[in-house]
């Protein structure tokens, strides 16, 4: 059993900065990728970043440059750190930890006011 927690999630001006987290726990073995999705009203869900277990990272075109993921791997925790959002940035962002199996997490909100 894994169990994801996140935080950071709120509503903040365009422009702003947020910080999201989130901490795995439990049986985790051998962990290979942690990421970042989103999903807004209406739409399907996308991936916004990603980093491997070597510390590779891959990015959304529409977050380049102004998001940033990094890893804690001694915590088991991911972290996303947002500038400049825009107002088309506003979804519920969602944690996934890959190991043999895939865990999400329960989603922090995020809005971003124009």
């Amino acid at each position: 059993q894994v169990q994801l927690v996140e935080s950071g999630g709120g509503l903040v001006q365009a422009g702003g900065s947020l910080r999201l987290s989130c901490a795995a726990s439990g049986n985790i073995f051998s962990i290979k990728a942690m990421a970042w999705y989103r999903q807004a009203p209406g739409k399907q869900r996308e991936l916004v970043a990603q980093i491997t277990s070597g510390g590779s990272t891959n990015y959304a075109d529409s977050v380049k440059g102004r998001f940033t993921i990094s890893r804690d791997n001694a915590k088991n925790t991911v972290y996303l750190q947002m500038n400049s959002l825009k107002p088309e940035d506003t979804a519920v962002y969602y944690c996934l930890v890959t190991t043999r199996y895939n865990y999400w997490g329960q989603g922090t909100q995020v809005t971003v006011s124009s």
